[in-house]
C-alpha cells in the first residue's frame, strides 16, 4: 500500500469579521492553510472566454484587483514621486554635501591660479563632475594661454584680492548648481515612480499572466501567514511605520513574485532595492513603475552619490512606505543562502537611532521554485564563464520561450514580522560588557545572520529537493525506483522531524510526488526502463546540487558531527579504532566549523551545546552509539562519553544498514571540504618559488624552492598578484585534479564556494588583499609571509601531519609551515579516494599548483597591519 503523505489537519483560522470580508473579497473563501493565489488565473489560459471576462475585471478594477483598499502608507495619487525627489534634495545632509564639495572644489580650484592667471582647461575641468572623488587631470601640455581671472567673473567686479574671493564665490555658485543639477539626475534615475493606479493593475494583470504561465501549479502562500501579515501591516500604518520585507534571492522572478503576492493580499507595494543593471530601455521605466529603486553596484569615485541614496532610503523610511531588500545582495547560485550584506541595514539602523522613524518591521520571506529560469546560466556563471548582461533583446528574444515553460510551483513563506528597534536594543545591551573593535558592525552581522535564520526557518522543502538530494547521495552510478521512493521517505520524515515543512501538493502518495518532482527534472535524471527495474541515474549533477542546497541547512550540524567521526573511520582499521572522545569531536568540529563558517547559517547556541543536543538526536536516530573504552560491547551515557569514558562512533545498526543516514550526512558537507582544500591548496602557486626569487635577488638557485627561506619578514619584499586571476587559476587547477581522479566533486570547482573560500581565508590572515593607488586601482592579493611555507630535511621518508613533499625537492625534503598544516587538516576530512587513505605522495598535485598559478604583478614589501588577521583555528 502507497504511503499517505498528505498533510495533518490544519488549525482552524479565525473567523472574525474582518477575517470573513478578506476572504470574500480576496477570493479565498474556500482556503484552509494552503492558498494558491494564481488559483483563479491559471486555468483561463485554456479559455478564451475566461481571458476575456477577465480582461474586463482588470480594467474596470473589479474586487481586489481594484487595490483600492490596501493596507499601508498612500502611495497612488499624482505628485507622490515628486513629493518625495524634492525632500530628498532639499533634505540638510544632501545640502550641506553639495556646499562641502562645492566649496573643496572652488578652492582646489583657486589653488591652480599662478600670478593671477588660469589657463580655461583648469576651469572646465574642476566644472565637469564635480562630484567625482578624484581631482581632474590636465595635461600640462595641452593649456591654452592663461587668463586673467576676471575674464571668468560675469558682472561687476573689483581689482586685486577682490578678484580671487569674487572667483572663488562665483565658481562655488557654478558648482553648486552642477551639484544640484546632479542630485536631480541621480533621483531621476534611481527612484521608484510607484504611483499611478492605472498602471499598478495593468502591471498586475501583466505580471498575473507571466506567472500563471511559467508556473502552471502557482504561487503558493500559507493564508494564515497572510491574515498575520495584513493585521501587523495594520497596526505599522497607524504608527507610520515601515515593513522591509527581506527575502532570499534565487532568480529575477523574486522581484514580481513579492511584489505580486502583496498586490493580491492587499498590502501596499513596496519600494525595492534593485540593481542598476536591470535599468534596461523600456524595461527599467516599467519596473521603475512597479516599485524599483535602481541603486549602483558601487559607489566608489562618487561623494554625491551614497548621500543622495541613503537619504532617498532614509526618506522612504520616515514616510512609513514598505520596502523590499534581498538580504544577500545578488541571486545565490547554489541554491543555498549567500552572507548577508549590510548596506542597507545599515541605513535602517542610522534611520532608527537618528529618529527618523520610530521603529521598522523586518519579515523575512522565503520563495521556494520547483525550478528557475536561470539554472543553465548559473552553472556557466560557477563553472567560470563571464556573467552575461541584461539587455533588452536577451529579455525579447528569451522572454517567449520562457512563458511557454512549465515549471512548476512556487511556495512564498512570510516570517511574522519583528521589531528591529528591539533587536537593536538587546543586542547593544549585551555587547556592552563586550570591547569589540567595531560594535556597530558585530550588531549588524547578528542582524544579518538572524534574517538568513529565520529564511531558513519558515521554508518549504521542495520535492524536487529531496530528490535530488537522494540522487546525490547515493552511493554507485544509479538508483532503483523502489530505492529512490525508500530514500525520498526517509529523508521526509527526517525533514518534518527537526520541525520544517514540506511541500506535496496534496498528492496522497509518496511514488505520486517523486513521479512529479521527475517529471520537471528530466533534463537533469536520465530514466532507464529497459531494465528489470526502472533506474534513475543523474546526468547534470552540479544541476542538481542546486536542489540538494537547498536542504543543507537543515543538517548542518548533523553532516558537521559526522565529518567529525569520518577522520577515524578514514584511517580504517577494526571498529574499535574507529570511535572519538567528546574533546576530539569537539576540537575537530570547532576546526571545520570555523573554516566553513561563511557556508552555512550555525545555531546561536554554544558548540558545546549543540553538539551535545545533535549526538542525542543521532542516538536516538540509531546513527551512532557510545561505548565503554575498554568495552566497545557494553552501551554508555552522555555523560560517560563527556568524561572520558566512553567513545562515540557508528552504530551497529546504522553499519548493518550500510551506513545510509551517516553517508547521507557526510555527502552533504563533502563538496564543501573539497572546495575549501583545494582553495587551501592553490595559495601554494601565490608562495615565492625560487626561479622568482632568483629574478627578484639575484641569486643562482637551480631547484625550485631547494633554498626556499623560511618565513620571509614582514619587511622583506613579496609577490603580488592580481586578484581575480586567483580564482580562475583555481578552478583550471580543480578542473585538472578532477579529470585526474584527484578531486571527487565537480561541484568543488565552482567559482560561488571557491570566492567564499577565499574571503574567508582573507579574514583568517592567511592571504592579504590590497588595492593599488592607481587611477584605475587593481585588486592584489599576496600570501600572508607568516603562512608562506618553507623547506627541511625531514627525519622521515614519509609525510607527516606539518610535512608535504613537493616536486624537485632534494631527497629527504619537505615543505612546511602553517599553510601546509591548514590543508594537512583539511585533508582529513575529505572524502576517501584516490590516494587518500595513507596520504602518499602527493606531488603531482603540488605540480599542478605550481604550473597553474597566477602571473606575479609586483614584489612589494607588507604592511605589519596588513598581516595580522582573525585568529585561524587551531590547527
Amino acid at each position: 500500500m502507497s504511503e499517505d503523505v498528505s498533510r495533518s489537519p490544519v488549525r482552524s483560522t479565525e473567523t472574525s469579521p474582518n477575517h470573513e470580508a478578506f476572504l470574500k473579497e480576496y477570493n479565498a473563501r474556500h482556503v484552509m492553510e494552503d492558498w494558491d493565489v494564481l488559483d483563479e488565473e491559471k486555468w483561463s489560459v485554456y479559455s478564451r472566454l475566461e481571458s476575456f471576462r477577465r480582461f474586463v475585471a482588470w480594467y474596470r478594477g473589479e474586487g481586489w484587483r481594484g487595490y483600492k483598499n490596501y493596507i499601508g502608507t498612500p502611495l497612488l495619487y499624482q505628485g507622490c514621486t515628486e513629493e518625495t525627489i524634492e525632500q530628498v534634495i532639499n533634505s540638510p545632509d544632501v545640502q550641506r554635501t553639495i556646499q562641502l564639495i562645492a566649496q573643496s572644489r572652488a578652492t582646489a580650484l583657486l589653488a591652480c591660479v599662478r600670478d593671477g592667471k588660469l589657463s580655461p582647461e583648469y576651469v572646465r575641468a574642476y566644472l565637469k563632475d564635480p562630484n567625482s572623488d578624484e581631482d581632474p587631470t590636465v595635461d600640462p601640455d595641452r593649456l591654452s594661454e592663461p587668463q586673467p581671472l576676471a575674464h571668468y567673473l560675469s558682472g561687476k567686479h573689483e581689482q586685486g584680492l577682490a578678484t580671487r574671493q569674487q572667483f572663488y564665490t562665483q565658481m562655488r555658485t557654478k558648482l553648486e548648481i552642477e551639484l544640484m543639477r546632479k542630485t536631480k539626475e541621480i533621483m531621476e534615475e534611481g527612484s521608484a515612480r510607484v504611483d499611478s493606479r492605472p498602471f499598478i493593475r495593468f502591471f498586475g494583470a501583466s505580471v498575473n499572466e507571466i506567472l500563471a504561465s511559467m508556473y502552471n501549479y502557482g504561487a503558493h502562500v500559507n493564508i494564515q501567514q497572510v491574515m498575520e501579515l495584513r493585521a501587523l501591516a495594520s497596526e505599522a500604518r497607524k504608527k507610520n511605520q515601515s515593513i522591509v520585507f527581506l527575502p532570499c534571492h534565487k532568480s529575477h522572478i523574486d522581484y514580481l513574485v513579492v511584489s505580486w503576492i502583496l498586490y493580491r493580499t492587499g498590502i501596499a507595494l513596496p519600494h525595492i532595492i534593485a540593481g542598476n543593471n536591470l535599468d534596461l530601455p523600456i524595461v527599467g521605466t516599467i519596473l521603475r513603475k512597479g516599485g524599483a529603486m535602481f541603486i549602483r553596484r558601487s559607489f566608489q569615485g562618487d561623494s554625491l552619490y551614497p548621500v543622495v541614496m541613503k537619504e532617498y532610503i532614509m526618506s522612504v523610511l520616515s514616510q512609513g512606505k514598505n520596502m523590499e531588500v534581498f538580504i544577500e545582495g545578488t541571486r545565490s547560485r547554489t541554491g543555498k543562502l549567500l552572507p548577508p550584506k549590510y548596506g542597507i541595514l545599515k541605513y535602517m539602523m542610522t534611520a532608527i537611532r537618528e529618529g527618523r522613524t520610530s521603529d521598522i518591521l523586518l519579515c523575512p520571506v522565503s520563495l521556494q521554485y520547483d525550478s528557475v529560469i536561470e539554472a543553465e546560466t548559473y552553472v556557466n556563471e560557477l563553472l567560470g564563464k563571464p556573467k552575461q548582461s541584461e539587455s533588452l533583446y536577451g529579455l525579447i528574444t528569451g522572454g517567449s520561450a520562457i512563458l511557454q515553460l512549465k515549471m512548476g510551483r512556487i511556495d512564498v513563506r512570510f516570517k511574522r514580522p519583528w521589531s528591529m528597534r528591539e533587536f537593536l536594543e538587546r543586542e547593544e545591551h549585551q555587547r556592552l560588557a563586550v570591547r569589540t573593535g567595531d560594535r556597530d558592525m558585530q550588531v549588524l552581522k547578528s542582524l544579518g545572520y538572524q534574517v538568513l535564520s529565520d529564511i531558513n526557518q519558515v521554508s518549504v522543502i521542495m520535492p524536487a529537493a529531496m530528490v535530488g538530494t537522494v540522487i546525490l547521495t547515493m552511493r554507485g552510478r544509479g538508483i532503483g525506483r523502489s530505492a529512490l521512493i525508500a530514500g525520498v521517505s526517509r529523508l521526509r520524515e527526517r525533514i518534518v522531524q527537526k520541525g520544517y515543512e514540506v511541500a506535496n501538493f496534496g498528492l496522497k502518495s509518496m511514488p505520486e510526488i517523486v513521479d512529479r518532482a521527475l517529471s520537471l527534472m528530466k533534463d537533469l535524471i536520465t530514466e532507464h526502463r529497459n531494465l528489470l527495474e526502472v533506474t534513475f541515474e543523474p546526468v547534470k549533477m552540479f544541476e542538481l546540487s542546486f536542489y540538494r542546497n537547498q536542504i543543507m541547512h537543515i543538517f548542518v550540524h548533523e553532516a558537521l558531527v559526522c565529518a567529525a567521526i569520518y577522520t577515524r573511520v578514514k584511517q580504517g582499521g577494526p571498529f574499535q579504532m574507529q570511535r572519538i572522545g567528546f574533546e576530539e569531536l569537539y576540537h575537530d568540529i570547532r576546526f571545520i566549523s570555523k573554516v566553513l563558517r561563511d557556508e552555512f547559517v550555525y545555531d546561536t547556541t554554544p558548540l558545546e551545546t549543540n553538539i551535545e543536543k545533535t549526538v542525542q538526536q543521532m542516538l536516538h536516530d540509531h546513527v551512532l552509539e557510545i561505548t565503554l573504552v575498554d568495552d566497545d560491547q557494553k552501551t554508555a551515557s552522555t555523560a560517560d562519553w563527556r568524561e572520558g569514558r566512553a567513545l562515540l562512533g557508528i552504530s551497529e545498526q546504522e553499519r548493518h544498514n550500510g551506513r545510509e543516514s551517516f553517508d547521507t550526512y557526510l555527502f552533504l558537507i563533502w563538496p564543501y571540504v573539497e572546495s575549501y582544500w583545494l582553495a587551501s591548496v592553490s595559495l601554494l602557486s601565490l608562495a615565492p618559488h625560487a626561479r622568482e626569487l632568483n629574478a627578484e635577488v639575484g641569486d643562482s638557485l637551480s631547484t625550485p624552492f631547494a633554498n626556499m627561506p623560511k618565513p620571509v619578514s614582514n619587511v622583506q619584499r613579496v609577490p603580488w598578484y592580481q586578484y581575480k586571476d586567483l580564482l580562475p587559476c583555481t578552478q583550471r587547477i580543480g578542473n585538472t585534479l578532477y579529470r585526474q581522479g584527484e578531486l571527487t566533486y565537480y561541484e568543488a570547482i565552482n567559482s560561488a564556494t571557491l570566492g567564499n573560500a577565499f574571503t574567508r581565508m582573507e579574514e583568517m590572515g592567511i592571504i592579504l588583499i590590497r588595492k593599488t593607488e592607481e587611477r584605475k586601482p587593481l585588486k592584489l592579493v599576496a600570501l600572508n609571509p607568516e603562512w608562506v611555507p618553507h623547506v627541511e630535511v625531514s627525519s622521515t621518508v614519509a609525510p607527516t601531519e606539518e610535512t608535504a613533499v613537493v616536486p624537485n625537492l632534494p631527497p629527504n625534503h619537505v615543505f612546511v609551515g602553517q599553510l601546509v598544516t591548514f590543508f594537512n587538516r583539511l585533508v582529513h576530512f575529505r572524502r576517501e579516494g584516490k590516494d587518500r587513505r595513507n596520504r602518499s605522495d602527493n606531488s603531482k598535485i603540488f605540480e599542478h599548483v605550481f604550473q597553474g598559478g597566477p602571473n606575479i604583478v609586483v614584489w612589494e614589501a607588507v604592511d605589519e597591519r596588513r598581516s595580522s588577521g582573525e585568529a585561524a583555528p587551531h590547527l
